[in-house]
């Protein structure tokens, strides 16, 4: 273990303790709550519904732009939902699609939904065409709830009305329904408004929601949200983890669609009988005049989200709210402080998870720079990134790394961790490793490095395939993004390796947003040498006006890869680091048709 390491894990271990008396506060009833959880037992996302619209039936559970709605009021509404997808003969195991853009009907729709046993299959409206004839066709819906600014995107796929392979469509909009399709409004009129008998029937373990991954390496992948997952990540992040009462007032503006918003807020605010204060979508230049208009408590981030607004002007009004926690992922160490600090944020959540994983980790004790701590069954081990594939003893099995070590983090299958994989079982298989310590294991692949920080703590790393070999060593595109933003004149940088025709394993690229008129190539290089290693210094740079997002704020690599640095092939300004000295310089046809044939060596 390196000096740098020692000091980290000696303040970690500090900061551990001096947290400890905030752990033993948990409430009994919430840490009853997780602990008894069962995926056998009859127990569900509903039935919490009903429970919390009792026990905090005239407090505002939902807010969204000038309306709001009770306990009370949107468990009735939720019921009116699952009585009218009754009607339209949706029964516990159907899956239903559900395609809107941030609005309460979402919330209201998934709720009816779930309480019948049946599965929400959350579409994502930013996609189109095959993509999302891809997404419909995994969840097998029965039929599709689809809001008015969703209909054109619905109508490029063969399940809209009059296609094909048509749907049975319920529209959600101002108006008569369009030829084809029935009226939401229309069916819900008249419906009942008490609890469903289908919801005490529902067992834990029973699929709830399917969530689908960004699609950033090839078509999206729906995974199974179970009714399990979702109550025990309300208990664990809102009751225990986060500490919410019932007055607090929890902004969100990330899509439904995933999971930041649909288990970490939404359970988050339903866990803790607080109001979720739902946003169309997020604004970096209207965030924190909704959080002062809303007098929102406490927020979900993405670290993306959090750049953006760190990047807006200077402000008095900055500190000018009353939020006094946010949860989320993403927030890179390089811009923690600064946020912290220029925003007066008390404490930062920060966690790590994914749709499709088993285990969470989650900044209970509200420490800096990491991902937090987890109390299941997990590995950090040794990973070859040019292989892409664990390191295995003689014996066949994996290496755990050293303390302040990086490597692969995997997740043991378990019955309290079960692995509840995808719709596609061939894809659900691709992500396990067996005979990982002993012939009979079974453990989840998360496909992330993270750097084992000790006392059972993570740090995000990078994903496997975003970081590359390059001159015999490991280049993580995470390491070189922050170095790369930590330059003035650099507003986003996405990072990714690049073959060069004769040369081991990938070069360095970076695609950039750049503030000022024109590059400043040798600024840039005597930055990146005083940063970096020599090996992880980028040596093409691609200049683009805005960088391409998934709608959860992820950058889109893969193409990015694919076209490389071919001056022919692609219309943005390219640069590539011949000399240090002379830094980076314009990337013309010539220098570029020398290289493919091994005539420069990088």
């Amino acid at each position: 273990m390196s000096d740098g390491d020692t000091v980290r894990l000696r303040d970690l271990a500090r900061g551990v303790v001096r947290r400890l008396p905030d752990a033993f506060s948990i409430p009994k009833a919430a840490l009853s709550l997780l602990l008894l959880l069962r995926p056998e037992s009859r127990n569900s996302i509903g039935a919490f519904l009903e429970k919390q619209a009792k026990k905090y039936g005239d407090r505002p559970a939902l807010v969204f732009e000038h309306r709001q709605w009770t306990y009370a009021e949107f468990n009735a509404w939720a019921n009116r939902f699952a009585a009218m997808l009754r009607k339209q003969g949706v029964e516990a195991g159907d899956a239903v699609g559900v395609l809107f853009e941030n609005r309460p009907e979402v919330l209201a729709c998934v709720a009816g939904v779930v309480k019948l046993g049946a599965i929400a299959g959350m579409l994502n409206p930013n996609q189109r065409g095959d993509v999302l004839a891809h997404s419909i066709a995994l969840t097998k819906a029965k039929l599709i709830v689809v809001g008015e600014e969703c209909r054109a995107a619905l109508e490029t796929t063969p399940y809209a009305p009059g296609a094909k392979q048509a749907l049975k469509c319920i529209w959600d909009g101002e108006g008569a329904a369009p030829e084809g399709y029935l009226s939401l409004k229309s069916q819900l009129r008249g419906k009942s408004s008490a609890n469903p008998p289908e919801t005490a029937e529902i067992v834990l373990k029973s699929p709830a929601f399917y969530i689908f991954t960004s699609g950033t390496t090839g078509m999206p992948k729906a995974s199974v949200m179970t009714h399990y997952r979702w109550m025990r990540g309300n208990a664990g992040l809102a009751q225990i983890a986060l500490g919410l009462k019932d007055d607090d007032r929890f902004y969100c503006c990330l899509p439904l669609y995933h999971n930041n918003a649909l288990t970490v807020s939404w359970g988050a605010a339903v866990g803790s009988g607080a109001a979720l204060i739902l946003a169309r979508k997020f604004s970096a230049s209207k965030f924190w005049d909704d959080i002062r208009r809303y007098d929102a408590t406490a927020f979900c981030y993405i670290g993306e989200l959090l750049r953006y607004l760190l990047n807006r002007p200077l402000s008095r009004e900055d500190k000018n709210h009353r939020v006094r926690l946010i949860i989320g992922n993403g927030l890179r160490p390089e811009i923690w402080d600064a946020f912290v600090d220029r925003f007066g944020i008390d404490q930062v959540y920060e966690f790590y998870a994914a749709s499709e994983s088993n285990v969470a980790f989650v900044n209970g004790f509200g420490l800096s720079k990491t991902a937090g701590f987890c109390p299941m069954s997990y590995a950090v081990v040794k990973f070859d990134a040019e292989t892409e594939q664990p390191i295995r003893d003689r014996k066949g099995f994996m290496q755990k790394v050293e303390k302040g070590g990086v490597g692969l983090l995997i997740t043991e299958i378990t019955e309290s961790s079960p692995f509840d994989g995808y719709t596609d079982k061939r894809a659900s298989e691709k992500k396990l490793f067996r005979s990982v310590f002993d012939k009979d294991d079974c453990w989840f692949n998360t496909g992330d490095l993270v750097r084992d920080q000790g006392l059972r703590h993570i740090q995000f790393i990078d994903r496997v395939g975003d970081t590359f070999r390059w001159k015999g060593e490991n280049v993580a595109t995470t390491e070189v993004e922050a170095a790369l933003n930590r330059h003035p004149s650099v507003e986003q940088a996405v990072v990714y390796g690049v073959q060069v025709p004769g040369a081991d394993g990938r070069a360095g690229m970076a695609a950039l947003t750049w503030k000022g008129e024109s590059l400043d190539g040798v600024g840039l290089a005597r930055h990146l040498a005083q940063a970096l290693p020599p090996y992880a210094v980028p040596l093409f740079l691609r200049l683009r006006a805005e960088q391409e997002l998934t709608g959860t704020f992820k950058f889109r690599k893969v193409d990015l890869k694919k076209q490389g640095f071919d001056p022919g092939a692609i219309a943005d300004p390219l640069y590539v680091l011949l000399d240090r000295s002379r830094g980076y310089e314009p990337l013309t046809a010539e220098i570029s048709a020398r290289i493919a044939r091994g005539a420069l060596r990088l």
